[in-house]
C-alpha cells in the first residue's frame, strides 16, 4: 500500500437511531470502548510504518456515529491524534452522518476534529428513510431542519443520494433542481443502489432496471452541464469523471478502483477487519480477521484468504469476463465487487452496473472532449487559476462525502446514515 492513499472506514458502533428501508447493515447493541481507542491507533500505526506510510484518512460511520456523543469523539480524536504524532504519522479525521442527532454540542468538534465539515445523505423523493418513529416525510421535515442548523453553524455538507425507481419517475430535471434550489447545496452525490446483506421483503424493490438508470444518469449529468457545472457545483460522480477526461487529477469513487484491497479497509466496534462496511457488517464469510485479537494488521492483510480474492479479482476478470475488450477498463476495473456479491453470489465477475456505467463514461468523455476544445480556444486569453500544493489549482475544502474515495466518494452503498 506504500505510496497510496490508505483510508480506514471506521464503525465504532453498528447501532442505528433511523429504520431505513433498504440498509443492509446487522444492527446489534455494540460501541467501541474509549480503552480500546489506543490499541486501535496502535496497530494502525504500526501498519502505516510498516508500509511506509504518512498519513491515514480514518472515516468514521456507522451505524450512526454520532450515537457515541460528542465527548466520545472529541477524547477519542486527541488520542489518536497524539499517538500519531509521536510517531511522526497523521490522522485525517472524516465524519458521515444521517444528522438526526445533530445539535450545536457537536459544531466544537465538526470544526475541530474534521475540518469543519460532514457528509450525510438524503433522497429524492425520500420514500425509504424513516424514523423509529415516524413515516418518512417525518425524517424529511426533521433531516433539513438539520442540515439548515448546521449550515448556519458554518459546517459544510455533502449529501449523498441514493437512487430508487421513484426517483427515476421524477426525472433528472426536478431531482437535480431539488438539491441545488430547495436545499442550496453545492456539493452532492449520487450513488446506485444495491441488496446487500440479509434478504429482507423490500429488497427486490431497489433493483433497477439498467436502461432506465443509465437513461437518468445521463440526463441529470446533462442537467449539471448545462446548469451547474459552470457556476462550481460539485455532482460526484461526475465531477470526477469530467476531471479524468480533461486530464486533471481525477479522485474516483471506490467502486471504479483498480483495487479497492490496495486502498482502504473498515473496522468495526468490535474490532472486525473486512474490505469495506458493506462487507464487514453483512458478510461474515469475508472477514479478514480482528485487530484486537491480531497483533500485525499488515500480517493479517497479505495472509487473510478472503483479502487474497479481492487481490485477485482484476486479474480473474481480465481472464474470465469480457473487460479487457472494454475501452473503459482503465477507469472502470470491473466496478464494485460487493454489488458483485449481493447480485450473484460472487465477486470474480463485473459489476452488473456495467453498462450503466459505460453510457455515463461516454458522456463524460463528450463533455470532456467539449471542454478541452474549448479551452484551446480560449486559449492564452484566460487567466489561469494559481497552483495549490502538489499542482492542484487552489479551491475551497470540500464538503465530505460517503468514503475514502469512497468518501469523495465514499462510499456506493445503501446506508442509514
Amino acid at each position: 500500500m506504500s505510496g497510496r492513499v490508505f483510508s480506514v472506514i471506521l464503525l465504532p458502533t453498528s447501532e442505528c437511531n433511523v429504520a431505513c428501508d433498504y440498509c443492509f447493515e446487522h444492527k446489534e447493541p455494540h460501541k467501541l470502548s474509549a480503552l480500546l481507542v489506543p490499541l486501535l491507533s496502535k496497530r494502525l500505526l504500526d501498519h502505516m510504518e510498516h508500509e511506509g506510510m504518512e498519513a491515514c484518512e480514518i472515516y468514521w460511520q456507522g451505524g450512526e456515529a454520532m450515537i457515541m456523543g460528542a465527548q466520545w469523539f472529541l477524547n477519542a480524536g486527541k488520542v489518536m491524534d497524539e499517538a500519531a504524532a509521536a510517531r511522526g504519522k497523521r490522522f485525517i479525521h472524516y465524519l458521515q452522518t444521517n444528522l438526526v442527532s445533530y445539535s450545536d454540542v457537536w459544531k466544537p468538534v465538526i470544526h475541530s476534529m474534521f475540518q469543519g465539515s460532514l457528509g450525510t445523505s438524503m433522497d429524492y423523493p425520500n420514500v425509504h428513510r424513516k424514523l423509529l418513529k415516524g413515516g418518512a416525510d417525518s425524517y424529511t421535515t426533521l433531516w433539513t431542519r438539520r442540515l439548515r442548523e448546521a449550515q448556519a453553524a458554518g459546517i459544510r455538507v455533502g449529501v449523498i443520494a441514493v437512487l430508487h425507481q421513484a426517483s427515476l419517475e421524477i426525472g433528472a430535471e426536478a431531482f437535480y433542481r431539488y438539491y441545488t434550489e430547495e436545499l442550496g447545496l453545492e456539493d452532492f452525490q449520487v450513488n446506485t443502489p444495491f441488496p446487500g446483506g440479509p434478504a429482507n421483503e423490500s429488497e427486490n424493490s431497489f433493483i433497477l432496471d439498467n436502461a432506465a438508470l443509465a437513461k437518468f444518469l445521463t440526463e441529470l449529468f446533462d442537467v449539471w452541464m448545462e446548469q451547474g457545472h459552470h457556476k462550481g457545483v460539485a455532482l460526484g460522480p461526475f465531477d470526477a469523471l469530467i476531471h479524468h477526461f480533461t486530464g486533471e487529477t481525477a479522485r474516483l469513487p471506490c467502486i471504479w478502483k483498480e483495487n479497492c484491497s490496495n486502498q482502504f479497509i473498515s473496522v468495526d466496534s468490535k474490532g472486525t477487519v473486512a474490505q469495506c462496511d458493506c462487507w464487514v457488517t453483512s458478510y461474515p464469510e469475508y472477514f479478514f480477521g480482528n485487530v484486537f485479537q491480531e497483533q500485525d494488521l499488515t500480517r493479517m492483510l497479505r495472509t487473510s484468504r478472503a483479502r487474497q480474492e479481492f487481490v485477485e479479482r482484476p486479474r480473474r476478470l481480465v481472464e474470465e469476463e469480457d473487460c479487457l475488450s472494454c475501452r473503459y477498463l482503465s477507469i472502470c476495473h470491473g466496478g464494485c465487487p460487493v454489488r458483485t456479491y449481493s447480485a450473484l453470489g460472487t465477486m470474480q465477475a463485473k459489476d452488473p452496473y456495467c453498462e450503466v456505467y459505460k453510457a455515463v463514461f461516454g458522456r463524460a468523455e463528450k463533455y470532456g472532449r467539449q471542454l478541452l476544445r474549448k479551452r484551446a480556444l480560449l486559449g492564452a486569453t484566460r487567466p489561469v487559476a494559481p497552483e495549490g500544493p502538489g499542482g492542484s489549482t487552489t479551491t475551497a475544502a470540500p464538503a465530505q462525502r460517503l468514503r475514502p474515495e469512497v468518501a469523495a466518494q465514499q462510499p456506493v452503498a445503501t446506508t442509514a446514515s
